[in-house]
């Protein structure tokens, strides 16, 4: 305990954070915004005249709260939303959705597949071998997630209204046999710009990111860059044109899609990547992609 007192007082911003993050409900929204920025990002957020993405990351958690935005971050629901754009065929299987771990009938799931909970990041279990799957473990760390609200520790309030459920999904692995790759694709008012591909998860997670000539930008954002080339996925264009369908009329959404030997399939919507509190290295890419951003109209408070 004391150890970790002591290393707490090292890093004085981080214990600040843990303290401010403890009275997240004294405070608005706004206040709290500026606060968390203030402390992560080591300067001001200009909700003014926000000109970086991370800054208007910010701006649009406060002015653009469409009702429609929860429905397509629940897990769950973002499935069917998202059928009815592109169409079934682009849509992992689900072999169940429950309230409560307990519901659970293992017994009928296949050997292998994906448990997760639908109401944030996080929560994830990959069962490989269902005969291996520690059950105890497994319920201690999907209750913890139940626990988890997302919309209090980054105002990201489309996640304020969704009910944590657990979902079941089938495994699939693309065409290294290891793992399944993301790619993301950051859309401004239904036109793709960029995007990145996440390797190597989860112990040495990479992120590349490239514009829609598949040409490899030069800066890093959150993680660095893989060591090894990545290669065009098959189907690029198809990945384009759903993202592009999937952010018809969003000021910023990010589309995320999986890619087993060219079969596409979605993964989730983001509104706030990384909720626009990690910094873009260098710093001018931030800007860059803050002028994709047109902020609608919206009558402030």
């Amino acid at each position: 305990m004391l150890r970790k007192l002591i290393h707490e007082l090292q890093k004085p911003h981080i214990l600040l954070l843990k303290i401010f993050v403890k009275c997240r409900f004294l405070i608005s929204d706004r206040l709290f915004l500026k606060y968390k920025f203030r402390i992560l990002m080591r300067k001001a957020l200009d909700l003014k005249s926000p000109k970086t993405y991370n800054e208007k990351l910010q701006w649009l958690k406060l002015y653009d709260r469409k009702p429609e935005y929860s429905r397509m971050v629940d897990k769950a629901e973002a499935k069917n939303y998202v059928a009815s754009i592109i169409g079934q065929q682009h849509i992992i299987p689900t072999y169940g959705i429950w309230e409560k771990f307990d519901d659970i009938d293992f017994e009928q799931l296949p050997d292998k597949f994906v448990l997760k909970t639908t109401h944030g990041c996080g929560g994830v279990l990959i069962c490989k071998d269902k005969s291996k799957l520690d059950i105890v473990a497994a319920r201690k760390e999907i209750n913890f997630s139940f626990k988890h609200n997302y919309f209090a520790y980054g105002r990201e309030w489309p996640y304020k209204s969704v009910k944590p459920r657990i979902i079941v999904e089938e495994f699939m692995v693309d065409e290294s046999g290891v793992e399944l790759k993301d790619y993301k694709f950051f859309c401004f008012d239904g036109e793709p710009k960029a995007m990145f591909i996440a390797t190597d998860r989860p112990h040495d997670t990479r992120f590349d990111f490239f514009d829609m000539d598949f040409k490899h930008l030069p800066f890093t954002n959150g993680h660095d860059n893989a060591t090894k080339t990545i290669q065009k996925p098959q189907n690029f264009e198809l990945m384009i044109d759903l993202a592009r369908k999937l952010s018809k009329g969003i000021p910023h959404v990010r589309v995320d899609l999986y890619n087993i030997n060219g079969k596409v399939y979605f993964g989730e919507l983001t509104f706030f990547h990384w909720g626009g509190m990690v910094p873009f290295v260098p710093e001018e890419w931030d800007y860059t992609f803050g002028s994709w951003i047109n902020l609608p109209g919206i009558k402030r408070k």
